[in-house]
């Protein structure tokens, strides 16, 4: 059966991610666990001292997952299985080795997308997420809904590598399970980045992704991201697909990057998939 993780720290941002994991789960008939990582509080003095016991920080957190469970369910209703973990270490950590038992159709995170500190603390394990986990990362912009389903997918190309790095069965799976249209996304300026490998890169990819019927757009933009966001804004696009290129998108969280800057900016719910 297939299975979506919805981690929360209990904020409004992640409650929110959890209703548009909840409602996918509930169209994919998907079973969902909701993941909760917490970390001992310790004042930062000479002799570190715990500020609140293991065990309350614990009970504490069990019985907030266990409301959320009680929301969930309704949400779903009683068809849907669902699961509660609680955990104390590091969430991406955690998250990692979970997935690694689980193999889940995704992760579903939340994310701000507001400057400060807020975006640094809770946007940080988003990134490292997609950093580190293999499985597919969507984070969900705030306040964006699932609404009537995953209608028209957005697939990020710079049509490089094509061959290497496209998770094209994935992608045809997505596309297939939401019976969702394919759009492909290419962006540039004065074809600043066309080679003589362009023409050949796109009909690898074309060759790939059969069976789908994806339709191409190149979009004009000095700005990769800008010109991702404004099409999936004006064309209703309900996903856009990013595919983090190792050693070059995300080697370092807090420097620019395509991937982190999607995530943060974009209006349209972002799901990662590592290249293959």
């Amino acid at each position: 059966m297939k299975l979506i993780i919805i981690p929360t720290d209990f904020s409004p941002v992640a409650t929110n991610a959890m209703h548009y994991g909840l409602q996918m789960a509930k169209k994919i008939k998907s079973a969902v666990m909701l993941l909760h990582v917490y970390n001992v509080p310790v004042s930062i003095t000479e002799v570190p001292v715990l500020l609140v016991s293991v065990e309350d920080i614990r009970k504490d957190a069990e019985t907030r997952l266990a409301d959320l469970k009680a929301i969930a369910q309704e949400v779903c209703g009683p068809d849907t299985k669902l699961y509660v973990e609680t955990r104390m270490g590091n969430m991406v950590e955690e998250l990692e080795a979970i997935c690694n038992k689980t193999n889940p159709f995704a992760v579903v995170m939340g994310t701000k997308g507001a400057s400060g500190l807020d975006r640094v603390l809770f946007g940080s394990n988003a990134l490292s997420a997609i950093k580190h986990l293999t499985s597919p990362v969507i984070v969900i912009p705030p306040d964006r809904k699932f609404g009537t389903g995953i209608h028209k997918i957005g697939m990020a190309c710079d049509f490089r590598n094509i061959t290497e790095t496209t998770p094209a069965g994935r992608i045809k799976s997505l596309v297939k399970e939401f019976g969702a249209t394919l759009d492909v996304l290419n962006v540039d300026y004065h074809e600043k980045h066309f080679t003589t490998d362009t023409p050949e890169e796109s009909m690898n990819l074309h060759t790939m992704l059969e069976g789908v019927k994806p339709v191409y757009h190149f979009i004009e933009n000095r700005d990769v991201e800008a010109g991702i966001d404004e099409f999936a804004v004006k064309n209703n696009l309900d996903l856009v697909i990013s595919i983090p290129k190792k050693h070059r998108l995300l080697d370092s969280l807090f420097q620019k990057s395509t991937s982190k800057k999607l995530v943060f900016e974009s209006h349209v719910p972002v799901m990662c998939i590592h290249e293959d």
